[in-house]
């Protein structure tokens, strides 16, 4: 064995002690740390020919990079949609990755019925029903590709035709995909695709409003005929957080034919909260469900679910010709089901989690953080220095400088001296052609405190 490799083998009792001590320590103190961090030039050093062993490493990430790690998973990161990690979920991580299994080999460890398991507990948690099955992939981008690539498979039986097997080439016509504020990934799944991203048709929204038209899609429908299509339905827009209405979508299944993808990435935790459930009523019309791990169920990056009604379908687009690969069809033989051939077990921090928490700790996390965005924007409201562009919906707030001829260049000017300060950590954005701020509120730590340290620094940080 190579000397450093058998010199850190030696010492790895040594080595996970150092590192405990050292996990402690940076979690005892995160509520210190830099929520932004400016960016730097840090160069790139080449390859040491014999290796400095892992202590060394660690000292030199330690002075090379540690200190410039933000605090994004801290309770004032209100970028985008991001959670943190609970206790719970970090530690499920942790063993995850001290086992490193590979899910997608079945019948090599207690991995994969890990993950069969802890789908049904999410299941329980959104309150789907058994027609459902689901799988782990690494985000809600590569579950919405998931959804769409089945959606896609759906639509070739309808013309006898396997797109999985034999491409896009012989049908009669292209396939059109209808929705009103989709999220981003949906036009990049749909390049991946080779559907394009143009064969996504916009739909009007109601006004001040980023939720469908029904009207509208209908009219989209009426002029698509009696061909397949798919409708990508929104629940929980990044801007303003808006629910399409599912119940009256799926009424149009009477006269229309057409695959109906959710995407839930976030929006998909209303179903937690008694208080908000009504918000995304009819979730079980859909046929594929994305929702996102690494948002609001506050686990580590690199987890999502897709939630389908059609697994063979799925298991068409994904199967995996190998000698070595067990060939057949079920509901966790996951190589078959997912983009990827191995994975790890992103399903541990969330079983974790769950178990830890269960469905009343979620819905408490739901509900403050629900509740703390009402409270800022409520505060938005009376200011002179803010103008709210929309009342605020479960977790977001959605505002813009109160002075006149506000830009994107002003807006962005303003996140850039937030993030200097440190303390939190805001992105800009585009509302109707309004540039504007966006804060969303999704971390299990965060409290009222963190709200008046935000509003402080609002208020207090020139524009």
């Amino acid at each position: 064995m190579y000397e450093q490799l058998q010199t850190d083998k030696n010492q790895i009792n040594d080595i996970i002690d150092y590192f405990c001590n050292y996990s402690k320590e940076k979690l005892a103190h995160f509520d210190e740390r830099d929520v932004g961090i400016k960016q730097i030039d840090f160069g790139i050093e080449p390859l040491s020919k014999n290796g400095i062993g892992l202590f060394n490493s660690l000292e030199k990430f330690k002075n090379r990079y540690e200190k410039y790690l933000s605090a994004s998973m801290g309770a004032r990161y209100f970028g985008f949609v991001t959670g943190g990690s609970t206790p719970a979920a970090l530690i499920g991580d942790w063993i995850s990755a001290l086992y490193d299994n590979n899910v997608a080999n079945l019948k090599e460890s207690s991995s994969s019925h890990i993950t069969l398991e802890t789908l049904q507990l999410l299941k329980n948690l959104f309150g789907l029903h058994d027609a459902f099955d689901g799988v782990f992939v690494s985000g809600a981008t590569m579950s919405n590709f998931v959804g769409l690539a089945t959606a896609r498979q759906w639509i070739g039986k309808h013309y006898a035709k396997d797109i999985a097997n034999d491409g896009l080439q012989n049908l009669p016509e292209p396939i059109n995909i209808y929705s009103a504020s989709p999220h981003s990934s949906i036009y990049k799944s749909l390049s991946m695709l080779g559907l394009g991203k143009t064969s996504l048709k916009k739909v009007q929204t109601y006004k001040q409003s980023e939720s469908i038209d029904i009207e509208d899609l209908k009219r989209h429908l009426e002029m698509q005929g009696n061909k397949p299509c798919i409708i990508v339905a929104n629940c929980g827009t990044v801007n303003t957080v808006s629910f399409d209405n599912l119940k009256e979508i799926s009424k149009l299944r009477k006269k229309y034919t057409f695959w109906l993808h959710v995407d839930a990435a976030f929006g998909g935790f209303a179903r937690c909260s008694t208080k908000y459930r009504h918000l995304i009523e009819n979730l079980e019309d859909a046929d594929s469900i994305t929702i996102d791990a690494h948002k609001w169920l506050n686990v580590p990056y690199d987890s999502a679910m897709h939630f389908t009604k059609h697994l063979r379908l799925q298991f068409e687009v994904f199967q995996n010709a190998a000698a070595y690969l067990d060939p057949d069809f079920s509901n966790d033989n996951y190589v078959h089901l997912t983009p990827e051939n191995s994975q790890r077990m992103r399903a541990l921090p969330v079983w974790f989690s769950l178990n830890a928490y269960g469905k009343k700790g979620y819905e408490e996390i739901v509900d403050r953080n629900c509740a703390l965005a009402y409270s800022l924007g409520e505060k938005i409201k009376t200011s002179k220095k803010f103008i709210l562009l929309h009342e605020v919906i479960l977790n977001g707030v959605l505002f813009t400088l109160s002075k006149d001829n506000t830009t994107s260049q002003s807006i962005n000017e303003f996140v850039s001296k937030i993030k200097e300060t440190g303390k939190i950590f805001i992105t800009p954005s585009l509302y109707k052609n309004q540039p504007c701020l966006r804060i969303s509120i999704s971390n299990w730590q965060t409290t009222q405190k963190d709200i008046e340290i935000a509003w402080e620094t609002l208020n207090n940080t020139p524009c």
